[in-house]
């Protein structure tokens, strides 16, 4: 999802169609390096439009799902040990490092990164077509949607000093986590590469995203 050298990713959809023989002026970011010019990222490349859309959303959606667990908390297991404990020990509150670790999530990862991923594909396959539909969609779920799936488990364990446990987090809920995904973000795919035009498509996803939040934690375990 990071951005790829010579100036950028993003920077290298503006570049196109762009007469090659006009020279503009260099700017701050760029150098000349042996009779060559030479770009560096710049924070004018970042998305921050479509990350801070991102991550109000993932906000709102994990909002939500805590709102939920505030409304009818989970009880612990019929015959527990814990069932012996204050039951106010089971009274979930707001946390504020959870909404954290996902509005940040939002905005430096899956902001910036299916922007890029969107305007990749659109560049490919720019024509509206029914096969180009149908590999965009295909694409989404054997790339998008596993890379998304390692990211938010390799994030939320970091923020918990969990990376150890990463592998078994990956073993236990990455599957089961994509099948879910499948069932809901297939139709959401069709409409969002078939409907909803490339500027909008990031915050489309992410306000699907604030209903697939509240599904999955609306599981209790």
């Amino acid at each position: 999802m990071d951005a790829l050298g010579g100036g950028g990713f993003w920077r290298s959809f503006r570049a196109r169609g762009r007469n090659p023989r006009r020279k503009s002026p260099k700017s701050s970011s760029e150098s000349s390096i042996g009779g060559h010019t030479t770009s560096g990222w710049s924070l004018v490349d970042f998305p921050f439009k479509q990350a801070a859309v991102a991550s109000s959303l993932t906000l709102a959606g994990d909002t939500i799902a805590q709102a939920r667990d505030l409304l009818f908390p989970c009880r612990p297991p019929s015959g527990s040990n814990a069932e012996d404990k204050d039951a106010s020990t089971f009274q979930p509150t707001y946390d504020w490092l959870r909404a954290m670790r996902m509005a940040s999530y939002g905005f430096l990862l899956y902001g910036p990164g299916t922007y890029v991923w969107y305007q990749f594909l659109d560049r490919c396959m720019p024509n509206p077509t029914l096969v180009n539909l149908s590999v965009k969609v295909l694409l989404n779920q054997i790339i998008l949607g596993p890379s998304v799936i390692a990211v938010i488990f390799a994030w939320n364990n970091l923020w918990l000093g969990k990376l150890s446990d990463l592998p078994n987090k990956y073993q236990k809920d990455a599957l089961p986590t994509l099948l879910y995904g499948f069932r809901f973000w297939i139709p959401v795919t069709i409409l969002n590469f078939g409907l909803v035009p490339l500027s909008a498509r990031v915050a489309f996803m992410s306000t699907c995203s604030i209903f697939w939040n509240f599904y999955l934690s609306s599981v209790c375990k």
